[in-house]
């Protein structure tokens, strides 16, 4: 269960400028690695922030969070092993 789809909770589109610098970081297939719930929680904190100020904050805390893929909104994380 991979599909962000499945979430019980409302899920939120991506905006077009996260998947520009998704794909100009090379960073997609490690956003898509991740687990639905953690990819819908990214999106919904970017887009939630009001002033642009913070949303681009927000969105260079995810990236580089996905860079060194140890964590997720500033709590240890590991990737599950396949």
């Amino acid at each position: 269960m991979n599909n962000i789809e499945n979430l019980k909770r409302k899920t939120n589109p991506m905006p077009e400028f996260v998947k520009k610098i998704l794909a100009k970081e090379k960073l997609m297939e490690k956003y898509l690695a991740r687990p639905p719930y953690q990819r819908n929680d990214y999106i919904g904190w970017i887009n939630r922030a009001v002033r642009e100020e913070t949303k681009q904050k927000r969105l260079h805390q995810m990236i580089a969070e996905l860079k060194r893929g140890d964590s997720y909104m500033k709590m240890a994380y590991r990737a599950k092993d396949k």
